[in-house]
């Protein structure tokens, strides 16, 4: 059983080639000079080449709320391009499954969390990560249209993980989402003797960050019941079902770095949404459940960040 894996060397891909099911597939972890997927031409040609049976599309321009605002241009006409590029090749060619991995940034920024599958396309979304929201909105749809219009013989679904954190996540203060910027931020705190770190806003905006070794597998719970046939929602969130404040977050990974200091908050930055929980209830019926604490994610991050 041959996989295709596009976005291999980012967290999600990385996290998915060492989880212990990948062993079962072989898997197609491409390099952007293999496969360019901004080339339909490259895409085409790679699908006809290999032949995968299934799709796992984990690829794209990522980053938080400072790399969108930075450069929202690319955040929604590369992601666009790739996710048009690699589903309308892999539905001419054939493929049979395919499952596109997308943002939680894709429901309204009023919508009344927990946020359910049905809320997307039914407000305005959140303006600091807009561009990006879209372009995963066309691919969801894309994949969803691909199989209404298959007679059953197709079967492209989407899932919409909450927002993921753990090895291989980027610590880059200026590109990182939020668990590793403050990872990151903490540890240097507390080597350089700060008494205080910052907090953007009040810190009472609530977030949903699941580890993202539980992503990996409900992926793989997912792939092993399509492989069986099994027709599933083509659209599923994956997160915790619970979620936590900003300054809660600030508070364990200070507890897991061990700083002893204070936090100050400021006022000015922008936050984003003030809550974005997602309803996991379709994911949990087909038979997922996450597994890693919050603490217990956070530790093993922090370990990974010190070997780096």
């Amino acid at each position: 059983m041959k996989i295709l894996l596009t976005g291999g060397s980012g967290m999600v891909g990385q996290n998915l080639l060492e989880h212990t099911a990948a062993k079962e597939y072989e898997i197609l972890a491409p390099s952007s000079r293999e496969l360019d997927l901004l080339n339909k031409d490259s895409v085409a040609n790679y699908l006809k080449a290999h032949n995968p049976t299934l799709i796992i599309h984990a690829g794209g321009k990522v980053g938080g709320i400072q790399a969108n605002m930075a450069d929202p241009v690319a955040f929604l006409s590369q992601n666009a391009e790739m996710g048009l590029n690699l589903f309308t090749a892999a539905s001419a060619h054939g493929v049979p499954y395919c499952i596109n991995l997308a943002s939680s940034c894709m429901y309204p920024r009023n919508a009344s969390n927990p946020l359910r599958e049905e809320k997307v396309l039914t407000g305005e979304l959140e303006p600091t990560n807009e561009g990006y929201a879209l372009a995963k909105i066309l691919a969801t749809r894309l994949c969803q249209y691909i199989t209404d219009s298959s007679e059953g013989k197709k079967q492209y679904l989407t899932l919409i993980p909450c927002n993921l954190y753990g090895p291989h996540d980027k610590f880059d203060p200026d590109k990182s989402h939020m668990i590793p910027a403050v990872i990151r931020k903490i540890h240097e705190a507390k080597q350089a003797k700060r008494d205080t770190v910052e907090i953007w806003g009040d810190g009472e905006a609530r977030r949903e960050f699941m580890y993202v070794g539980d992503l990996a597998d409900s992926v793989f719970t997912i792939v092993e019941k399509m492989l069986n046939r099994e027709r599933l929602p083509t659209l599923m969130n994956v997160g915790l079902g619970h979620d936590y404040s900003i300054n809660d977050y600030y508070k364990s990974v200070a507890e897991v770095v061990g700083y002893k200091g204070e936090f100050t908050h400021d006022l000015t930055k922008p936050v984003g949404m003030r809550q974005k929980l997602v309803d996991s209830q379709r994911i949990n019926d087909a038979g997922w459940a996450p597994a890693v604490s919050l603490q217990n994610g956070i530790f093993k991050t922090y370990q990974y960040f010190l070997e780096l």
